[in-house]
């Protein structure tokens, strides 16, 4: 994992923004942080170097009461989302503290993001996999359908990682080197260049290179 600081925060939309120039430039709109240090781990306690991070305040009566001992480390409030980031030097942090935007990022930087890929179900081939299918003509009776799938004599099964019809999305994904385009620090709001995995309101994590 890399030994990156980061931030949470949740995918609002795509929008575009204009360049000097007048060209249109499509970009993510995030609602990142502010986030609060839970935790600090080092190597020396937990065997690595990390902070725990909060983000979207959530009310106690919804939190399990060993959560509730957890978050009073660091001030009692509550958070929805808890996740870890790796970090070079944990002594520069302590509990309690608040991880802000604009402390992270600037304009022109070039960041990875995590997100959950939408779900799409069980799907055939041809939306999974991207397969032609076969011809429409009356009769042909093969529009949709996977095809031969196996062997004959030898070795007589169906070989490990056969493109097949099954669960399509539902997946962590990471897209890597993204251009921060803007930083709006009154309002907790980063836009990115281009698409970032997952649907509206989901989780984003986003590392410093």
């Amino acid at each position: 994992m890399p030994k990156t600081m980061g931030i949470l925060g949740k995918k609002v939309g795509m929008t575009r923004v204009y360049s000097e120039l007048g060209v249109a430039i499509p970009v993510t709109v995030i609602e990142a942080g502010p986030c609060k240090i839970l935790q600090v781990k080092s190597e020396k306690t937990d065997g690595y170097n990390a902070i725990q991070v909060g983000f979207a305040p959530k009310k106690e009566k919804r939190i399990t009461k060993p959560m509730q001992g957890h978050f009073q480390k660091s001030g009692g409030e509550g958070y929805y989302h808890v996740r870890e980031f790796r970090v070079e030097d944990p002594e520069k942090y302590e509990a309690g503290q608040t991880v802000a935007l604009q402390d992270l990022f600037n304009v022109g930087d070039i960041v990875d993001v995590r997100g959950k890929s939408k779900g799409r179900g069980f799907q055939g081939v041809i939306k999974r996999h991207g397969f032609g299918g076969g011809g429409a003509g009356h009769g042909s009776g093969f529009h949709r359908a996977p095809g031969s799938i196996g062997c004959s004599a030898y070795p007589g099964r169906v070989m490990k990682g056969k493109k097949m019809a099954g669960r399509m999305g539902n997946d962590t994904i990471l897209k890597k080197n993204l251009i921060v385009i803007d930083v709006r620090a009154e309002d907790n709001v980063i836009l990115v260049k281009g698409p970032v995995p997952g649907a509206n309101n989901g989780l984003i994590q986003i590392f410093t290179k």
